[in-house]
């Protein structure tokens, strides 16, 4: 059980959407994580969202043009993504054994997005093997792109997981640091509790 699960219990898609619905309606941008991406890599790319939830990041990446899976081991999560956006592939699994090809979608990936912090919620001890598990669905040259909080003000849970820590991980998986970000606007980073980082295959 991932520390995601432990949290929710796997029953917070629901609540989860109507958070960010409620953002939106605010008028507050809920799409800096697929906007950013936008610059990263061209329409018609083909992204990876791993730990998509309810899908918001994806279905933004598609409605701009992009071709994208979703994965996600919570069910709750993917019945909202799959009720939104029917068309897109939305699969359940867990990151630290994905594997695209036995998913029937194929690896060689522009892009793998991991937004929402999804690494510091993986359960213990398989953040190295999901680095690894991401890597391998890129094609060489291709861009992992993970944003988490570092501090408990930016944390669900206690913080687990370090940007070295990450770094060391992504660099066992054959991944080099080629930008960092303090938002997913692109703001510099600056040594603050949430970052924004971006790997190359």
């Amino acid at each position: 059980m991932n520390r995601w699960e432990q949290l929710t219990g796997g029953r917070s898609g629901e609540e989860y959407a109507a958070r960010f619905a409620e953002l939106a309606e605010r008028g507050q941008d809920v799409h800096g994580e697929a906007r950013l991406c936008a610059t990263l890599v061209p329409p018609g790319a083909r992204v990876l969202d791993a730990g998509c939830g309810t899908g918001r990041v994806l279905i933004q990446l598609a409605q701009l043009g992009y071709d994208g899976v979703g994965v996600d081991q919570d069910a709750s999560m993917l019945a909202v993504a799959r009720r939104n956006a029917p068309r897109l592939t939305w699969l359940q699994a867990d990151l630290a054994d994905f594997d695209p090809a036995a998913a029937g979608v194929g690896s060689g990936f522009d892009l793998v997005v991991a937004a929402g912090n999804v690494f510091p919620l993986l359960a213990p001890g398989t953040e190295s093997a999901v680095a690894a598990r991401l890597a391998q669905a890129l094609r060489p040259g291709g861009l992992l792109v993970a944003g988490f909080g570092l501090d408990q003000e930016h944390l669900p849970v206690p913080p687990s997981l370090t940007l070295a820590d990450y770094d060391g991980h992504c660099a066992e998986a054959g991944l080099t640091l080629t930008d960092r970000f303090a938002t997913w606007d692109a703001d510099p980073y600056d040594g603050d509790g949430y970052a924004v980082s971006v790997h190359r295959r």
